[in-house]
């Protein structure tokens, strides 16, 4: 019995300790799948010849922009 409490005891603190990580890493996944999802609905209006961001915003990077494209 008193292995069994042990083994108890060490699986406990390892779900404890990877717990908070294998949280963070679905929700990287989650948010990941978001912007890919959200990328592609917006390059998919671009290809018709003449379309417009929903509201008439148009997207324009210029040199000074911090994200790299």
């Amino acid at each position: 019995m008193n292995l069994f409490l042990d083994y108890l005891t060490v699986t406990a603190l390892f779900a404890f300790v990877a717990l908070p990580a294998a949280i963070g890493f679905a929700r990287e996944r989650r948010i990941t799948r978001q912007l890919r999802d959200a990328e592609r609905r917006e390059a998919a209006p671009a290809e018709t010849e003449g379309a417009t961001r929903p509201g008439g915003v148009t997207r324009r990077l210029n040199g000074r922009s911090w994200a790299k494209a």
